[in-house]
């Protein structure tokens, strides 16, 4: 065996260490040092799993291998969310009402009908042995935390335990097809309004006028920037995710590092997820917005001798009887029974006359959407990452992309199905169900959706508008697609904002994507006030004149101190918005219309009275946006900053009203992050809401502070920087 000594040192290593230190020892020593380094690199040769807990409660996971990692993960997000976890997966199992009584039936019919726990244990089985181990062992991290932390759980929630690796499946699949694809409110509005017989065959199932995937009156919404670098100041492609949902229940994001052998990400999931669903690694990210995906179709079925016609015959429902149990006050368990009624079109959620309504739902022989997250964490390029969007297991939402070799993209991902005629409008409305010429049974493969990669403008946006505005010029043609594919007379106020921020801007700065990111600039104010000022000085009585005078004085913008925001936006919701226009949104000019007051004399009686109103509630016209709309959590309450998109507003943010005549933030921004493809690669982020809702969390509302003053605290990825804000450790 060769020896790293010199022969003359064979019988007395050590004095060459003894001597004045020459090369070879120099070597030596550098040797050893980095074997030491190795020693600690967090996942090369590391023997156990750590969960690093950084001081905004955000979980740094460093695993020995990939079931290490998803039982850690499981484990982090219940010491963050274990109750509000474990209530979601029963409701997932449609057993809540069993758990929890009656407020949870409909919840249960729902889930039931949908077929989501059958299906799940379907799509359990269907997974590859490997990733099926991955799923098992986040139930696993689920089930010990549980146990070890039987305190820190509310009892009542215990009933759901143990969890399975199928009820993350059935959680993902009620979040993914059965809330954002279709959720029970719009099928219950369709049905309710074609039962009373105010819609028929053929009439929009949604308002046109709305923002995508409303539910309770809050826009499930998101912005997503992806630039080049010849659009970038510093030569670097740069990505902003940043979805718009709801500050409560399942669509909560989590935040998250996952270090393995196999993956080195950063990101965030929604909650319950066991896997990163917007996320950035060293070489590429991506986010997420929703899109205007047609996913489910409802049907109108002509019933006939316990069927139902089609194509000229009868056709038999499959029908079965499922028994809900629902706990009582008392204690006791009454039982319900469910029947459940398919057609070849889906289930059937109500009947009338000889008629029913069935829904057909795109994806439900898809199981493997988790897993294609989880490839595309791992890719390293643009090649690697297509190759696992390819597989269109995600039902729905836009992919916006950028990378380190300067690539960016824009992909209308989902489940398109392939359907026989009409177009986008078409398909919103109540379709005939006694044909199989309306049945579609296949989806549009890859290279048929709507796709931009480095476009000649250097940079995309999606603010939840349809693919053809993406970026200017125009790189997609809608012509060149199925009509039914995405609207095609549609780009909001907020879209526009987004897109005028990035063409008015020809190099931008990481520290300019940010400040844009907080832009509360009102791109519905800049289209109307130079016409609704004038008119109301000039029809209007003296309080209209007074209110036009705080509307010429306002900067436009939804921050806390501007002074004419909350006049503006009460003014917006009071006035009829499908008369308001003078000139209607055209899509040869998308970023100037629409335009202008079709009722200059109407806009200002509706502004008096809004004048009135306010300044009875709050004694000024001028009172600033902050004090009437705030952020408030637990023992905080903060001034707000930013509006709902329909005053077109980039920084989105939902009100609900508080019975002391205010407004509070319950929807909106949620997990921000703004990432530079530097190296090393630079990124900032936010999770609005903190990111734990247990009691015991120490952490939660530093990061609403933050949001109050527009600011994004510091990534760190690096296990030094890490180390350096570290709150606690936790080694399994």
């Amino acid at each position: 065996m060769m020896s790293f000594y010199p022969q003359k040192n064979r019988k007395n290593p050590l004095s060459s260490l003894l001597s004045p230190p020459s090369t070879l020892v120099l070597l030596i020593l550098s040797l050893a040092f980095t074997l030491l380094i190795g020693c600690y690199h967090p996942v090369v040769g590391q023997s156990n799993t750590e969960l690093l807990w950084d001081t905004y409660g955000i979980p740094h996971i460093y695993a020995k291998d990939g079931k290490s990692l998803f039982q850690a993960f499981g484990w982090a997000q219940m010491q963050s969310h274990g109750n509000l976890i474990l209530r979601l997966y029963g409701q997932a199992r449609g057993k809540a009402a069993e758990y929890w009584g009656k407020d949870y039936l409909e919840s249960d019919k729902w889930v039931r009908t949908m077929g989501i726990p059958e299906r799940a244990q379907q799509w359990y089985q269907q997974q590859n042995p490997t990733f099926r181990s991955y799923l098992d062992a986040f139930a696993v991290g689920i089930n010990n935390y549980a146990k070890e932390n039987s305190d820190r759980i509310d009892d009542k929630l215990k009933a759901v335990l143990p969890v399975t690796g199928a009820d993350v499946l059935a959680h993902g699949q009620r979040v993914l097809h059965f809330t954002f694809v279709v959720d029970q409110d719009k099928v219950a509005d369709i049905t309710q309004k074609w039962s009373s017989s105010q819609i028929g065959m053929n009439s929009d199932r949604t308002d046109s006028n709305s923002p995508p995937r409303q539910r309770g009156g809050v826009s499930a919404g998101s912005n997503g920037w992806a630039i080049a670098p010849k659009h970038s100041a510093s030569g670097n492609a740069m990505l902003l995710a940043n979805p718009h949902l709801p500050w409560s229940d399942l669509y909560l994001w989590y935040e998250a590092q996952l270090t393995a052998p196999e993956i080195d990400a950063y990101g965030a999931t929604l909650l319950g997820f066991p896997v990163l669903e917007i996320a950035f690694n060293n070489n590429l990210g991506w986010t997420h917005t929703v899109n205007t995906h047609d996913g489910w179709d409802a049907y109108e079925l002509k019933l006939s001798k316990n069927g139902y016609l089609w194509d000229g015959k009868v056709q038999p429902f499959q029908t079965e009887k499922q028994i809900i149990k629902v706990k009582q006050d008392n204690g006791t368990t009454k039982e319900e029974t469910l029947t459940i009624k398919r057609s070849i079109h889906g289930a059937v959620v109500q009947e009338k006359d000889n008629k029913a309504i069935a829904i057909r739902v795109v994806g439900l022989d898809k199981p493997n959407a988790l897993q294609q997250w989880w490839d595309m964490a791992r890719a390293n390029n643009l090649a690697q990452f297509e190759s696992a969007l390819k597989r269109l297991q995600i039902p729905m939402f836009t992919v916006m992309y950028a990378d380190r070799e300067g690539h960016i993209m824009h992909l209308f991902n989902g489940d398109v199905p392939v359907r026989s005629q009409g177009d986008f409008d078409y398909w919103e409305g109540i379709i005939p169900g006694d044909t199989s010429a309306t049945l579609w049974t296949k989806s549009h493969p890859y290279q048929d959706l709507p796709r931009v990669a480095d476009p000649a403008s250097g940079w995309l946006q999606n603010a939840n508008d349809a693919p053809w505005t993406t970026t200017f010029p125009q790189a997609l043609n809608p012509d060149n697609y199925p009509a039914y594919m995405a609207p095609r007379e549609s780009m909001g106020f907020r879209p526009q904002r987004s897109a005028k921020m990035l063409m008015e801007d020809e190099k931008i700065s990481f520290e300019k994507l940010i400040k844009y990111k907080h832009s509360t600039i009102m791109e519905l104010a800049d289209r109307l006030l130079d016409d609704l000022i004038p008119a109301a000085r000039k029809q209007g009585s003296e309080i209209a004149r007074r209110a036009a005078n705080v509307l010429e004085k306002w900067d436009r913008k939804a921050d806390a101190d501007s002074q004419g925001a909350v006049l503006f936006a009460s003014w917006a919701q009071a006035v009829d918005r499908k008369k308001l226009f003078a000139t209607p949104w055209n899509a040869s000019a998308p970023l100037s219309t629409p335009d202008g007051l079709a009722d200059p004399a109407n806009a200002v009686a509706v502004l008096e009275n809004v004048a009135k109103k306010l300044e009875a509630n709050y004694g000024a016209l001028d009172i600033s946006w902050g004090k009437v709309f705030r952020l408030q959590q637990g023992n905080i309450d903060l001034p707000g900053n930013g509006a709902d998109d329909s005053l077109g507003v980039f920084r989105a943010v939902w009100y609900a009203p508080t019975k002391d005549g205010k407004f509070q933030a319950v929807a909106g921004d949620t997990f921000v992050a703004a990432i530079e493809f530097s190296n090393p690669v630079k990124a900032m982020a936010l999770t609005t809401y903190g990111n734990s809702t247990q009691p015991q969390a120490a952490n939660n509302g530093e990061q609403l502070k933050l949001f109050a003053n527009q600011k994004l605290r510091q990534v760190w990825r690096t296990r030094q920087d890490v180390e350096a804000h570290l709150a606690s450790r936790h080694v399994f």
